[in-house]
């Protein structure tokens, strides 16, 4: 029989006939294969210590400044002429050594409301910090791509073309922070994709802030007016909590940079009329008993947004700005060049829209949102496209991730086609998504969900398309808006 070779811990060699032995995944330091999973585990341990040393340095770092701040004797700058800031002009306005208003740049001052907004933008500028994340060698959608190619099952994939994975952290943001991370996903992909995004996105800093500093520019989103609604249901502050967040705060934090965040709904026929406008209040939805329970519990804002937006549609009679499934302009997308995953033809797509059932009609909008003009124009048969689209913000009840691409099998029997949305979860660990790419090893539970795993009873999506908005457009987009899919 074969003998294995194992070091003592004195050092010396010692045999064992009856146990294996594996390489870590991390270091590669052979270890027996029963102690494989602790070992590599107290990598991740390792990892966390080193993130929580670095979070107390920079909470010690930021209470030092806001201490200096604090005790600095300057007087308040009046905003005398009451202007707005534009935040595709933070350069020429500011600068990066603006003299705006940079001793009073924490907002939680006792005189927040004698800080004029561009102030306050200066000073986040010139103060956000950039979010820590696990760099990926080679890049995550490199290595994803390799692993769909080497499939031997027949079929076609579309893939965003970059993205950094940002995992919650247990010390900074486990269990409420998912919706920050998503945003920061997104972040990732526009900075390195769209220079246009990356000139007005965080001041042009050209990188993606940490959570707090995220926080900070959704309360300016809504001091601007976006999202109002949302503003009041959060009472108006995130900055240093733990409150959850949803695809309208990331439609509001992109929209007010410019950027045209579009947002798409999913769900039951009876629940229509709680997605389309933006009102949102805190009246309690009635409704069919059946729906009632799914939707009552209230786990984040999405849930929130999705309970209390039909009663004061009842009371008054306020503009809405939903876009009809059938209709290709509204007045808040009419100059975007909006998109609504079936290039505006919904109602003669190839696959039926009213056919479809269930959450088909989600997975079979991502495929058309993903299948590009470009993609169409294709007359070859690649195992895998990359598409110019942006990855999708994938909001449900209680969690959210981002769908970075779909695969579709070739048609099976019966004529029909199995789709597969390709998710990235914050709550997974990079380093652990990394190794099993390189390995071409378990990365499908943690990547592939097909439809039959969407079991919620709703589902919203938020995108990003091209441009930057002018500023009646702008102007439009502090009111959120949807497109509503019966799922």
């Amino acid at each position: 029989f074969n003998k294995e070779v194992q070091y003592s811990s004195t050092g010396e060699f010692c045999i064992d006939s009856l146990m294996a032995f594996a390489a870590c995944p991390i270091c590669d330091v052979i270890v027996p294969s029963t102690e494989l999973e602790r070992h590599a585990n107290n990598h991740f341990e390792e990892e966390e210590l080193a993130k929580d040393m670095k979070l107390s340095q920079q909470i010690a770092r930021d209470m030092e400044l806001a201490q200096q701040i604090a005790l600095r004797p300057t007087s308040p700058r009046k905003n005398t002429d009451n202007r707005i800031c534009s935040t595709s002009s933070f350069q020429s306005d500011f600068g990066d050594n603006s003299e705006h208003g940079t001793s009073r740049c924490n907002s939680k001052t006792n005189d927040d409301a004698e800080i004029s907004i561009p102030e306050k933008i200066s000073c986040l500028v010139n103060l956000q910090l950039r979010s820590f994340y696990y760099k990926v060698e080679g890049s995550l959608m490199a290595l994803l791509r390799r692993c769909l190619e080497l499939e031997r099952e027949n079929s076609t994939c579309i893939l965003s073309s970059y993205i950094d994975h940002f995992q919650s952290v247990e010390s900074e943001d486990r269990g409420w922070g998912c919706g920050w991370r998503n945003i920061q996903m997104l972040s990732s992909h526009l900075l390195m994709q769209r220079q246009e995004a990356k000139e007005v996105l965080f001041g042009g800093s050209g990188f993606v802030p940490d959570i707090p500093s995220l926080q900070r520019w959704l309360e300016i989103a809504w001091q601007r007016g976006f999202d109002i609604d949302g503003s009041n249901s959060l009472k108006n502050e995130v900055y240093g909590t733990t409150k959850w967040i949803g695809t309208t705060e990331c439609a509001s934090l992109f929209r007010s940079f410019g950027l045209r965040a579009r947002i798409v709904d999913f769900g039951s026929k009876e629940l229509e009329s709680l997605y389309c406008g933006g009102n949102r209040g805190e009246e309690h939805v009635e409704m069919n008993s059946e729906a009632k329970r799914k939707v009552e519990q209230v786990y984040g804002p999405m849930d929130n947004f999705l309970q209390g937006r039909n009663l004061r549609r009842q009371q008054q009679q306020p503009i809405t700005t939903c876009r009809d499934p059938q209709t290709r302009d509204s007045p808040s997308t009419s100059t975007s060049g909006y998109s609504n995953g079936f290039n505006g033809r919904a109602k003669s797509n190839k696959y039926g829209v009213k056919n479809i059932k269930g959450h088909d009609v989600l997975v079979d909008w991502v495929w058309n949102y993903f299948a590009d003009e470009e993609f169409s124009r294709l007359d070859n048969h690649q195992r895998v496209t990359i598409s110019k689209k942006t990855p999708l913000y994938f909001q449900h009840q209680g969690h959210s991730r981002t769908i970075v691409g779909i695969q579709r099998k070739q048609p099976q029997h019966d004529g029909s086609k199995q789709y597969t949305l390709l998710i990235l979860d914050p709550g997974h660990k990079t380093k652990a998504l990394e190794w099993s790419l390189k390995q071409n090893f378990g990365w499908q539970k943690l990547i592939k969900r097909g439809v039959h795993t969407l079991k919620k009873p709703q589902y919203q999506l938020c995108y990003v398309d091209q441009g930057i908005a002018n500023e009646k457009e702008t102007e439009q987009m502090k009111t959120m808006d949807s497109i509503f899919f019966e799922a």
